[in-house]
């Protein structure tokens, strides 16, 4: 049976009932513990609570600490799944295998599409990685809006909003537009998570923020990207990133401590099943059966 949005957005509320974000617990049943990335809290809370209602004698906690704290969660053997929208850096891969003498197992679970947000009242339509590059990189030059032949009645000064450097989506846009060994200017505003940013865009009209387009919201307009400076931009859509016509698309993830066993196995069996993979495409974002298999 076709899933539809209402069921997904009460099994994301009755998801988040519970201490820190978990389901409630029930007496006798198998727990799963994941941790990580903010931009998947949603769809992994999502995952969670359908596949209890399958299997009432298996229970997942969901936190959304981040890609980075997640990972430290699954080394330091405080969760069995780490949900990231990132890979994993050498120096974690080294520290797992050193501490459990396991390979961290990498499983692509879905795609998304990282959107770049402005204010409703600023008139620009698109932006190419070139120019992101200078508004978001150490050494670039582009501060103002004017630079980019846009007039802001408010004020012309550009305000960078970010993530916190424990965010796969801040180490993955570092990577896909600064370019690897490329570090963020100084003086951006750091958010908590992907919905705090749009929502502070939302609010400041010369803000410019980056987060998962899962999380766009009628209150900000999202700018189509161009992989160079002059060239058509494309929509931060799931079609899109489904023919990799999106630059900025990335591979969701999910790491486990080698290849995983028992109840984490038949859990992520289920994930990428054609109903686990359904609540990706509803969530907005791009299951494994619609995507380009091309590497990022």
């Amino acid at each position: 049976m076709p899933l539809r949005h209402g069921t997904i957005r009460l099994a994301v509320c009755l998801a988040m009932i519970g201490a820190g974000g978990c389901a409630p617990s029930d007496e006798g049943a198998t727990g799963i513990r994941v941790d990580g990335s903010d931009t998947m809290v949603n769809l992994a809370q999502a995952w969670a609570e359908i596949y209890h209602k399958e299997r009432p004698d298996v229970r997942v906690q969901v936190l959304g600490s981040g890609s980075g704290v997640g990972i430290a969660s699954l080394t330091d053997g405080n969760c069995d799944m780490a949900n990231s929208s990132r890979t994993m850096t050498d120096k974690e891969l080294r520290r797992i295998c050193e501490k459990h003498r396991l390979e961290a197992k990498e499983h692509i679970v879905g795609y998304d599409a990282l959107a770049v947000y402005v204010h409703l009242a600023n008139p620009i339509d698109s932006i190419s990685i070139e120019e992101l590059k200078e508004i978001y990189g150490k050494d670039g030059t582009i501060t103002k809006w004017s630079q980019l032949g846009v007039e802001n009645p408010l004020s012309d000064k550009i305000i960078r909003v970010s993530r916190q450097n424990s965010s796969g989506t801040y180490a993955y846009f570092r990577n896909a537009v600064l370019g690897k060994g490329n570090d963020y200017k100084l003086g951006s505003i750091d958010a908590n998570g992907s919905k705090d940013v749009v929502a502070l865009v939302s609010r400041t009209p010369t803000a410019i923020g980056y987060s998962g387009m899962g999380y766009q919201t009628p209150d900000v307009k999202v700018l189509k990207i161009s992989r160079k400076k002059g060239m058509a931009g494309v929509a931060p859509t799931a079609e899109n990133a489904r023919k990799r016509d999106y630059p900025i698309t990335r591979p969701l993830l999910i790491y486990t401590l080698g290849e995983p066993t028992g109840p984490v196995k038949q859990y992520l069996d289920w994930i990428l099943s054609p109903e686990g993979q359904a609540i990706v495409d509803e969530l907005g974002y791009v299951s494994m059966a619609n995507h380009k298999s091309q590497p990022l």
